[in-house]
């Protein structure tokens, strides 16, 4: 029972080390400093870094700590495919920073994975991560807000990603200020053919319905991308990403390599 509570607490108590965090003070093999923010993470090596896989979390009350819930599934996605994977915590979870960006979950701010300043922060940090590691091959996944972004920094840095995961994401918005905005369906256009792009969607889930995966897979197919797409049966919106038709298809995904 302890256990069990110890892990409730991981996950859902509201972390207090979301702050302004500066380069010089960001130190450590569980941070790194990229796009101007501090951001903390969970790392397992696989027996080289060539292939790089990275998790990006969606949206949870600011202050969370998401690597209290993503780290058990990084380990996983390394046990199945020996190669190293990464949970990162965007800004304002965990002890990530809130040094310039709002972060996903804010009550005050809106829609924030759908701007063009957090997708280019993205864009950032997986090239730091990339760099670090001295990686050849990225796969990112994302799930919700995470897959919105993801699949909008498919398009604004093609080179950038070789698969791309996308879990219950978003990928169009209507009445919005395009300016300021940034996402999937403004950029398809640009998104590499040489991408690999993996859909996952839950038949029961009511966030991110089923039609909008299905909608973007048809758009994406229709644009010349290999695309593929899998259903998680009777699967909802928590936690779709660690369904086991997602481990399944997504190590899949990283074997063919």
């Amino acid at each position: 029972m302890k256990n069990i509570l110890l892990v409730l607490v991981l996950v859902f108590t509201t972390s207090l080390f979301a702050k302004k965090v500066n380069e010089k003070d960001c130190r450590g093999e569980e941070f790194i400093f990229a796009g101007g923010e501090c951001i903390n993470y969970a790392i397992f090596e696989g027996d080289d870094n060539e292939r790089l896989t990275i998790i990006v979390h969606g949206t949870w009350d600011e202050g969370t700590n998401t690597l209290g819930r993503y780290t058990p599934f990084a380990e996983t996605l390394n046990l199945n495919t020996d190669l190293t994977t990464i949970a990162v915590a965007l800004p304002g979870y965990s002890k990530s920073s809130l040094n310039k960006l709002k972060s996903i979950g804010s009550k005050k701010y809106n829609h924030q994975a759908s701007t063009k300043e957090y997708v280019v922060f993205l864009g950032e940090l997986v090239a730091a991560l990339k760099k670090k590691y001295e990686s050849k091959e990225v796969t990112l996944i994302g799930h919700s807000a995470g897959a919105m972004m993801s699949a909008s920094l498919a398009g604004l840095k093609p080179e950038l990603l070789n698969n791309v995961v996308l879990v219950g994401g978003r990928y169009s918005i209507k009445d919005r200020d395009m300016s300021k905005t940034l996402v999937a369906g403004d950029v398809i256009s640009n998104m590499s053919k040489d991408t690999k792009f993996l859909l996952v969607y839950g038949s029961v889930d009511t966030i991110s319905k089923p039609e909008v995966t299905k909608k973007f897979f048809e758009v994406a197919k229709k644009a010349g991308l290999n695309v593929k797409i899998i259903e998680a049966k009777d699967a909802g919106h928590i936690d779709l990403d660690m369904t086991d038709e997602s481990v399944e298809a997504i190590t899949e995904l990283l074997e063919e390599e």
